[in-house]
């Protein structure tokens, strides 16, 4: 089989007679230079639209040699420049459309070359006590007894994450159906297990030397998010017996 000049992603490559692989196959030829990659990553990658593995009549993955060096480009992308997948999708779709483009460079110019600089991590949107009872459209008992439940905590300084308006809204909503904050304290104890398990594998990243390495430690904890909430989605689906829209 012909060596394919794309770093580790090409190299060694098992493919069937067909010449396409499994996604077990892909995993294992990328993991020579991603050895953190994961069928899971592999898969989300394909549902942000990054490759389009063909499918079998029974619905298995089959990947292309292309495929595989699509993948072994998004990943380094990822390792070596800290891309967001947009950035990465527009710039591999410029590239196939045989447009000459020109890799973004996050960092400053020192010499005429480019010097790395860790991104700064995204300011949190905060908000006052006043503007979430406001956004919510609730009063200071609702706020006060969903606090006691552990549905909604302050910051440090007293102030409170803007994604806590989205939680005080969808508590509120529930509410309607007579589903009262006390019965959602799983739901709370759920989703503390799952952050507790996207932080244990996030964990060395943050505890890295290299601060780079840590800055890289926000992309993976997002996408380990992603991934979670898309699974507790489905399992709650498939526990109902519903389809949500």
């Amino acid at each position: 089989m012909p060596h394919t000049p794309s770093g580790g992603a090409g190299h060694g490559t098992a493919a069937t007679e067909t010449g396409l692989m499994s996604i077990g196959t892909v995993l294992n030829v990328l993991r020579d230079e991603f050895p953190e990659v994961t069928i899971s990553k592999i898969r989300f990658l394909e549902s942000e639209g990054l490759i389009e593995p063909r499918r079998t009549p029974s619905g298995y993955r089959k990947f292309s040699a292309g495929d595989v060096q699509r993948l072994g480009h998004v990943l380094r992308m990822q390792r070596d420049h800290y891309l967001p997948l947009k950035v990465i999708r527009e710039h591999l779709d410029a590239m196939e459309r045989g447009e000459a483009v020109q890799l973004p460079v996050l960092g400053r110019q020192r010499d005429g070359e480019a010097v790395p600089m860790v991104p700064e991590a995204p300011t949190v949107a905060r908000i006052g006590r006043q503007e979430l009872l406001a956004a919510a459209e609730i009063d200071e008992g609702c706020l006060a007894e969903w606090e006691s439940y552990g549905l909604i905590a302050p910051l440090e300084d007293g102030v409170y994450d803007a994604e806590s308006v989205t939680v005080a809204s969808l508590v509120a909503e529930l509410g309607r159906f007579g589903i009262e904050p006390r019965h959602l304290r799983v739901m709370k104890a759920a989703a503390d297990r799952e952050a507790g398990l996207v932080d244990q594998v996030v964990a060395p990243l943050k505890r890295h030397r290299n601060p780079q390495t840590r800055a890289h430690a926000e992309a993976r904890t997002k996408e380990l998010a992603a991934l979670a909430v898309k699974l507790h989605a489905a399992l709650v689906q498939i526990a109902l017996g519903v389809r949500l829209p």
